[in-house]
């Protein structure tokens, strides 16, 4: 069974994520917005990481904590965004890997997929 480490700063739609992603076969762990993503990381070693969080740049500062971590380098990433089209141009600066994103409003089965596919 595959571990996802879900962050969401919003507690009703993280439970429910949760619910979903366990339906469709996923060991889910979860925590609100965090600084220490990294350290969660480390001990719990979840194969992914989901990223929910209102404003982008909240996702975006979880995204950037994570690639400046030697180890998470390469580290899966699903972001859910309202701005799809920002959030594409913000991780094409970046020359983000191993990172999808899933736009808002959006279905757990589309977080699925995007973790099936970064997760092969």
């Amino acid at each position: 069974m595959r571990r996802i480490l879900l962050i969401d700063d919003t507690p009703e739609i993280a439970e429910l994520l949760t619910f979903a992603l366990r339906d469709l076969g996923y060991e889910v762990s979860t925590s609100g917005f965090t600084t220490a993503v990294n350290d969660l990381i480390a001990s719990q070693r979840p194969d992914a990481a989901v990223l929910d969080c209102t404003a982008y740049d909240m996702s975006e500062s979880l995204f950037d904590a994570v690639r400046s971590y030697t180890a998470h380098a390469e580290f899966p990433l699903v972001i859910i965004t309202d701005t799809p089209e920002e959030a594409e141009a913000s991780l094409r600066a970046r020359k983000a890997q191993k990172v999808l994103l899933v736009a808002k409003p959006f279905a757990a089965s589309q977080v699925a997929r995007a973790l099936d596919q970064l997760l092969g």
